[in-house]
């Protein structure tokens, strides 16, 4: 096998080779249009790992026989940044040819990096193409999303999938196939990341070679690759997507969906104390006092697991999962609490009535205050 991982290899050289993202390269749809037009844009790629982010971008830069300068914003800083600047400067001045900067996990440079990228992408010399995982509406300046078209890219369908695993081992892998509960496993684990998918192939692929199998059955899958067979985005929009279909699925009363998003997170590695709070808010959010009882529940649901741990302390986060789900539901809490918090937004400066007021000292009884106050306790039904 070559050294280069197979993922670069299979790498796609024409827009026609790319698989998935049709929303985008379909005919007269805005990505291939871009491509078309002889003109390229600043542009945000914006999607989860592995569905062809750079690839894009380099295609974009071959389309348009222009340099093309890959920064990581993981690895690289100002300097580096400064560099491409001057590297595009030299490529438009002495060769007449413009520059294409492409910045991978554009995300992690802070406001002062990104800043930096402004004034040349105002003044043409070279188009910006910024690739991130995370919501660029929240981690991309507004300056530079304003200069720029965001195009969302979504996770490879398992038919995506499927066609990458049939091309890698067609045109690489000299023919190796795979049983079909094989293939189905391997697809289902790379869960729409491409890269994911042909890493995990290569693995195989190299215990397959050494073994002499040219059909891989679950078995030789699984000794391969083990756990290794899920993908969890911690703190990435994966990993909110998912909290989020929990949640909506215990408001929504279904306590299957509700339990089938609790394991899994759990099976793909979210913190059980983290669930665990979400669980609780969920309770007051969207229960309450239909049910007051939930809240409670949840709160013994996270003492059992700080007790017990994993994998026992995760029942008690089932249970508890299921009880919300098939719980009476009431958000008048959530609704009368955001009310108040709007309300004070705007009038802050009312003062304490004088007959609400505590009277400690000679002088404040004397000013009135807790004058006029009746004990509700000596009213009529206990009620002033």
């Amino acid at each position: 096998m070559s050294a280069a991982p197979l993922a670069e290899r299979l790498r796609p050289t024409t827009l026609d080779q790319v698989i998935g993202q049709q929303h985008l390269l379909g005919p007269g749809k805005p990505l291939r249009v871009a491509f078309e037009s002889g003109e390229p844009h600043s542009m945000i790629l914006w999607g989860p790992p592995g569905v062809g982010k750079t690839t894009l971008a380099r295609l974009m830069a071959d389309s348009f026989a222009a340099d093309f300068i890959a920064l990581s914003a993981v690895l690289s800083g100002v300097k580096d940044i400064r560099e491409a600047v001057e590297r595009a400067q030299l490529s438009r001045g002495a060769m007449g040819r413009r520059t294409i900067l492409f910045v991978d996990e554009v995300h992690r440079f802070n406001k002062s990096q990104q800043d930096a990228f402004l004034p040349h992408v105002e003044s043409g010399l070279f188009t910006f193409i910024g690739a991130t995982t995370e919501n660029p509406s929240f981690e991309v300046n507004g300056a530079l999303l304003s200069r720029a078209a965001v195009y969302v890219l979504k996770s490879l369908t398992e038919d995506d999938l499927g066609q990458l695993l049939d091309r890698a081992c067609r045109d690489l892998l000299d023919g190796l196939q795979f049983a079909d509960d094989a293939k189905t496993t391997l697809v289902a684990s790379a869960d729409g990341d491409g890269r994911k998918l042909l890493n995990n192939l290569e693995i195989v692929a190299r215990a397959a070679a050494a073994k002499s199998v040219v059909l891989v059955d679950a078995a030789l899958l699984s000794e391969c690759l083990g756990d290794a067979l899920r993908r969890f985005d911690k703190g990435g929009d994966t990993f909110y997507d998912q909290i989020s279909a929990l949640h909506k699925s215990v408001r929504g009363s279904n306590p299957d969906a509700a339990l089938y998003w609790l394991v899994r997170m759990l099976d793909g590695g979210a913190d059980p104390r983290y669930l665990a709070r979400r669980l609780i808010r969920m309770a007051s959010e969207d229960i309450g006092l239909a049910d007051p009882r939930a809240l409670r529940l949840t709160l013994d649901a996270t003492e059992t697991y700080e007790r017990l741990g994993s994998p026992e302390g995760e029942l008690a986060l089932a249970e508890a999962v299921i009880y919300l789900a098939c719980a009476a539901k009431s958000n008048a809490v959530y609704n009368a609490y955001n009310a108040a918090r709007a309300f004070i937004a705007k009038d802050k400066s009312r003062p304490v009535p004088e007959h609400l007021r505590n009277a400690p000292t000679k002088l404040m009884k004397e000013l009135g205050y807790g004058k006029l106050y009746r004990y509700a306790h000596d009213e009529p039904d206990a009620f002033a």
